[in-house]
């Protein structure tokens, strides 16, 4: 079956980097866009980057920018999430998502795939 497995979470200072990864099975990885997406405590879930299947043009939120990269291994199946100079604000649980549209009967369908998060927490 589907499965999309986080890791790489955790406590880190203000200013310092994490590298969040995510393993996905059960579906041909080389055909999905795969993203990045994090929700805070009472806030709602919100993409933090996206890249697409096999070129790999990537897509960020302002503000992340110049701070994340995302990465994907379409060998390994894996896509990667580094953060630098993490702030207090990027405190959330972060999900990886698999998305991809095709066509069924003349109509499109979205697979569309979630993980089940890690936390990553910036604090002095």
């Amino acid at each position: 079956q589907v499965q999309l497995v986080e890791s790489g979470g955790g406590l880190v200072q203000p200013g310092g980097s994490l590298r969040l990864s995510c393993a996905a099975s059960g579906f041909t990885f080389s055909s999905y866009a795969m993203s990045w997406y994090r929700q805070a405590p009472g806030k709602e879930r919100e993409l933090v980057a996206d890249i697409t299947r096999t070129v790999g043009i990537t897509n960020y939120a302002d503000s992340v920018k110049g701070r994340f990269s995302i990465s994907r291994d379409n060998v390994k199946n894996m896509v990667y999430l580094q953060m630098n100079s993490l702030k207090p604000e990027d405190t959330a649980v972060y999900y990886c998502n698999a998305k991809a549209a095709r066509s069924v009967g003349g109509y499109m369908v979205v697979d569309d795939y979630w993980g089940q998060g890690t936390q990553v927490t910036v604090s002095s």
